[in-house]
Formats: structure tokens, sequence, C-alpha cells
């Protein structure tokens, strides 16, 4: 038996298994949020007129990257670029799903094409290149797409001279594109170093969650680092490293706020104070 027919196998298995007669009302989900942090039961138009943030615990619900950038970018300033990207299937990659179905459903999801949205905008009137990763689209795995993109407009960025920012929430590489993925680390971190040699800001914002493939490249070597209150941030997951070394960590590890106890990160901001706090180290760093 080949691994794809154990694959095979085993989703009919799964398949034959579930009760046809089950039905489940969500029709709650749409007026009603429950919060992860604290189990409130938030009216949905509130939590979305408090920038998704609870208003009784203070924890911050993963927002998408378009969202995001309408929480960031001065109005009607955004501009969209390398939108002519698109991924593709370079394995022909299948374990439960083909990839290209899972490409698709994402798609749908997220209304992206991939993990990631990059281009300029204006913060308070300063013009600066952002890439921000959406969760929704494969859990912002980092693909080829997500790669190239954020190589292209942190590029762009050299060329023009512009502060950038990049704020990410990631689960790490992506497995359907095996070694492809892994290349993006190096190819992006390259990006990021000439930055530096230009002498040209760069500011990562670590968002709820980040992982893996992305935290160990361009996620955490920016001159800059901020997080998101109570964002989770590391390179493997708790569990696996707590198999590894056979202890019990600490409560808050890998939060935001462990990390900047260890010197790790540079900045805690609430969601609410993100663009000012942008906007005051962009105008610190311009050149005159």
């Amino acid at each position: 038996m080949t691994l794809t027919d154990w694959f095979n196998k085993r989703k009919m298995q799964q398949i034959a298994a579930r009760d046809t007669d089950i039905h489940i009302d969500d029709s709650i989900g749409k007026l009603w949020t429950l919060c992860y942090n604290c189990s409130a039961q938030l009216p949905k138009k509130d939590l979305e007129n408090n920038k998704m943030v609870c208003p009784n615990c203070d924890y911050h619900f993963r927002i998408g990257a378009k969202e995001r950038i309408k929480l960031i970018a001065d109005e009607n300033t955004f501009t969209e670029m390398y939108t002519n990207i698109k991924p593709c299937d370079p394995l022909n990659f299948v374990d439960t799903q083909s990839y290209k179905t899972r490409q698709e459903q994402a798609h749908e999801k997220s209304g992206l094409d991939d993990a990631v949205v990059v281009g300029t905008c204006e913060i308070d009137g300063q013009k600066t290149a952002i890439a921000v990763m959406d969760f929704d689209y494969m859990g912002g795995s980092m693909g080829s797409v997500v790669g190239e993109k954020i190589t292209r407009i942190l590029e762009y960025a050299l060329e023009k001279r512009l502060p950038s920012i990049v704020f990410t929430s990631s689960g790490g590489a992506r497995m359907q594109e095996s070694a492809l993925s892994l290349m993006q680390m190096a190819k992006t971190s390259c990006a990021v170093a000439k930055l530096n040699e230009a002498k040209l800001l760069y500011i990562t914002v670590l968002c709820e969650p980040t992982f893996g493939g992305v935290t160990a490249s361009f996620g955490t070597i920016g001159d800059i680092i901020i997080a998101e209150k109570g964002a989770r941030i590391g390179f493997a997951g708790r569990r696996v490293i707590e198999q590894t070394i056979r202890q019990k960590l600490p409560a808050d590890f890998q939060t935001a706020e462990y990390l900047l106890k260890c010197g790790q990160i540079d900045f805690i901001v609430e969601r609410k104070d993100m663009k000012e706090k942008l906007s005051k180290l962009i105008s610190l760093h311009a050149r005159k």
C-alpha cells in the first residue's frame, strides 16, 4: 500500500464514521463571539467596534490582513503590489487532500491569493512599505509566494528608500512545498540584510501567533521588534519543547510578555495604539 492509498483509506473511514443526522445550529455565532481568554460572550458588533479586542480582558483576537491595513494606513492611501504573483503546486503534493484543493479552500475562506498582502501606504502622511500576513490562509504558512512577495516589497523599499513594516502571523513554513518553503527563510533574510546595509528602517510586528520559519527568519531580525499584547511567539510549539527537554515550562512561556521580560522584543503595543507608535518610530528615524 502506498502512502497516498493509506491517506485515502483513512479519509474514507473518517467520512463513514460521521453521523449524518447531526445538525448544528451556528446562527448564534453570527451575532456573538466567545472570548478564548475569559470565556465571555461578546456581541460581535461591539467587538468589531473595539478593533477585535475583548473589552473585559483585553484579549487581542486575530484579524485578517485587510482589516489590519485599515487600522494602520491613512484612508485611501494603501496600494497593493505584486498581485500577479500566484500560488502553484510545484510538487503535486497530496496528503488527505491535494495542495491545489487546500489553496482553493484557503482562497474561499480568506479572500486572498496567498497568506500575505504587500504594498505601500501612508502612516500619518509618511510613505511606508508594508507586508501583512493573514492566518486565515493556510495558517499564514510561508510558501514560495509569501517569500517572493515579502522579498520584492523589501527590495522596492530599498530602491525607493522607504521604511518597511512587516506584520507576521504564521504557523511557519508550508509543508506542501517542502524545501522550497525553507528556501524563503534565506531569501527574505538576505533582503532584510540589504536594508540594514543601506541603513533603512525595518520594523517587525509579531502578532498572534508567530512560529516556525517566520520567527526564524524575517520575523525577528527587525531593527525594532514589536509584539501585540498576548501574542504567542516562538519556533517549535510548547508541547514539542516540553517533550524534548523533559521539563514543564512556565505558564506564560512563548507569550509576548515573557519575551519582553527576556529581552527578545522591544515593545508590547496594544492594537489601539499601534498606528501612533509606528508613526512615531518612522518619524524618529526619518532622513532629513
